[in-house]
């Protein structure tokens, strides 16, 4: 049971002005894991307030200084690998052995990429009879997700302490204790005290505050589109930048002649990780129509290979639970509107998967015969849902993987790198895998159309909490 009590603003650990709490639940026993300060919007102007008085210190600290804080913040996640990824394993359902990989492990790697990135970025450049210098933008509002936690918090935290930027943080309030283990690791390495602050709370009281606040110079923000419009309407008020990473619905394209089980093999390996629960998944996977059947036999045979169980079992290699009673009824209510609009259920359903009645377990499920126009094409599900989608030609491939509203990620498998280079080309979509290949985190991540704008992770993700100005010499 983990009882944080305190918010960190101003490099103290310091009470809420209100009293309220919230549970934490463990997605897989039902039972409360843990509970955090309900934030309120006084909470967020001390913070803020705190933020923007270290502003100045923290700017003028050159480059090379940043980066060692930043190096110190990679060996102190580094140190603490294994606590995070039980902490995330509780609050998300990831098995733990991904969870070590992924929920610690990447983090740790995106926070160290940043020491190299931070000491040869070009803050100044010479433009012929103009020095063009990049400034940090002030004080920048963090919002992150539940899915990813501790990754999409340092994906926003390390490029603005970076930058020269001060923080204000806060977390999903469904899975928000490793943020409190980052606050623990800034404390300990005495960051300077209001560059980084810790607010939990509510999206409605907290995360508006943040948004709305006119000192907070920029918001970055992950989560659903409709909370990212919510976002950009309140931020309009003060006319402050904002970044958005928002929702997806992505397309997985086999191509004619593509290896089929290795293609199938990596389509579904990206859309159930994390129980399906992440934006990049590819839930819509086109294939071409003379070969429906046989790809939905593979996917099939390898969708009934995955295990649902506990994702505390090291040896458990295949789904956990997904993390809420919400967002099970969510998934559950989604499948049946699958078989309602007449596609073809091929594995899973809407009942608990056999021995899992507590935990927020649902079926690995996959759907063919489906097309563009149904509700499981459509709409981002964010459950272990797959549709397969035939197609006629590469042509109507690309225009169906484009119709949506989304354009965050997609992949594309060809029989070689030529033709499935061809077709990614095409698509509207802010990454393109190619063949399998995986996700790398010093790449510009971000999305097309409704899926948001701005790019996290690498240089890319530096510049944007940078200003830049013309000094004509």
């Amino acid at each position: 049971m983990q009882d944080r009590d305190k918010l960190y603003i101003d490099g103290a650990w310091v009470p809420s002005t209100g009293t309220d709490t919230i549970d934490v639940i463990n997605a897989a026993t039902e039972e409360v894991m843990g509970r955090i300060p309900e934030g309120t919007t006084d909470d967020v102007d001390r913070a803020v307030a705190a933020a923007k008085a270290a502003f100045g210190g923290w700017r003028d600290t050159p480059a090379d200084e940043r980066a060692k804080y930043i190096l110190r913040l990679q060996e102190g996640l580094a140190a603490r690998m294994q606590e995070i990824a039980e902490v995330i394993t509780g609050e998300v359902g990831m098995p733990i052995t991904f969870s070590n990989m992924i929920q610690a492990g990447l983090p740790t790697a995106v926070m160290g990429s940043y020491v190299e990135i931070v000491n040869n970025f070009p803050f100044e450049e010479q433009m012929g009879a103009s020095l063009v210098v990049r400034e940090p933008v002030g004080v920048v509002g963090c919002i992150t997700p539940w899915n990813y936690p501790l990754h999409q918090i340092v994906a926003k935290v390390a490029p603005a302490l970076g930058a020269g930027c001060t923080v204000v943080l806060k977390p999903s309030e469904v899975a928000p204790l490793s943020a409190f283990i980052l606050a623990e690791i800034i404390d300990d390495v005495a960051l300077p005290a209001g560059v980084f602050n810790l607010v939990t709370g509510t999206g409605p009281v907290v995360g508006e505050a943040i948004a709305r606040h006119p000192d907070v110079a920029m918001v970055s923000f992950t989560g659903s589109t409709r909370a990212g419009k919510r976002v950009s309407e309140i931020a309009a008020e003060s006319v402050k930048r904002v970044a958005l990473e928002l929702g997806g619905k992505s397309p997985f394209v086999i191509l004619d002649g593509a290896p089929i089980d290795d293609a199938v093999t990596a389509g579904i390996g990206s859309c159930f990780m994390n129980s399906g629960q992440t934006c990049i998944a590819w839930t819509r996977m086109l294939v071409p129509r003379a070969q429906h059947d046989e790809i939905v036999a593979k996917v099939k045979e390898i969708a009934e290979g995955y295990p649902v169980g506990d994702p505390t079992d090291p040896a458990h290699m295949g789904l956990g639970p997904l993390i809420s009673d919400t967002q099970r009824t969510r998934v559950r209510n989604y499948i049946q509107q699958g078989i309602d609009e007449g596609a073809t259920l091929v594995t899973g359903g809407v009942e608990a998967p056999e021995g899992l009645d507590t935990g927020y377990y649902v079926r690995p499920t996959v759907f063919a015969n489906v097309s563009n126009d149904m509700t499981i094409a459509r709409d981002e599900i964010f459950g272990p849902v797959l549709s397969v989608i035939p197609y006629d030609t590469e042509e109507e491939a690309i225009e169906i993987a484009n119709a949506t509203i989304y354009g965050l990620h997609a992949g594309v498998f060809g029989p070689d790198q030529e033709s499935a280079m061809r077709v990614a080309r095409k698509l509207d979509a802010g990454q393109v895998d190619i063949n399998g290949q995986k996700f790398n985190p010093v790449a510009p991540f971000g999305g097309y159309k409704q899926s948001g704008s701005g790019r996290e992770l690498g240089r890319y993700g530096l510049e944007e909490y940078l200003e830049v100005k013309s000094l004509q010499l």
